[in-house]
């Protein structure tokens, strides 16, 4: 894995991070269609970014960093922007939003006891690609009112579904946590116990 900085990949996913506040500002104005243009632009990037990487060799320990981060950054305005319009509750977005706070605070708590994060468990995957597709599809029937008696009941299935299901992957993340934290740490000799002997 490289340490690179300046790759293709990483530099798809820099413009994919300075799309998000671009899309928030769109999605907050009402424009749905410019704004799912480039969630399409993001979407398409995204893709390219994974195929340079491997066919290439430039899979770099920041891309992997970059990569989710803006999808969920995406998530996070998608949920903002049609929170403040109205479309969507606040109390789902403080759901979503509440169990990645708490995903970092397991976070911490895991490098407090020398600990790295916990590996992605795969309803967590199946969770983010639920919402990842939930809130477009949403703003597809904003967009286009004509197909919203389609689009509103698929997207809010998708939005619901994937929230239980990022819950479901943060209980279990919860769990193996509490059971790294509760195995015995053996320590090693201080240099005092060393000399004693």
């Amino acid at each position: 894995m490289s340490s690179r900085i300046l790759t293709i990949p990483n530099i798809l996913s820099f413009i994919r991070l300075l799309l998000v506040p671009v899309f928030l500002i769109l999605l907050i104005r009402g424009e749905d269609g410019f704004a799912l243009i480039v969630l399409i632009v993001s979407s398409v990037s995204d893709y390219l970014d994974g195929v340079i990487a491997r066919g290439f060799n430039q899979v770099s320990r920041l891309g992997q960093l970059l990569d989710p981060a803006a999808d969920r950054l995406f998530i996070f305005a998608a949920l903002i922007g049609l929170a403040v319009r109205g479309i969507l509750p606040w109390w789902l977005f403080a759901v979503i939003v509440g169990r990645d706070v708490m995903l970092l605070v397991l976070g911490i708590v895991l490098a407090n006891h020398q600990y790295g994060p916990p590996p992605v468990h795969h309803l967590g995957k199946v969770a983010t690609f639920s919402l990842f597709y939930a809130l477009p599809i949403i703003m597809l029937g904003e967009a286009f009112p004509a197909i919203g008696f389609v689009a509103g009941p698929v997207g809010w299935a998708f939005a619901l579904w994937g929230a239980f299901l990022y819950w479901w992957a943060g209980v279990i993340y919860l769990r193996e946590t509490v059971r790294l934290v509760r195995i015995p740490r053996i320590d090693a000799p201080s240099e005092s116990d060393t000399l004693g002997r």
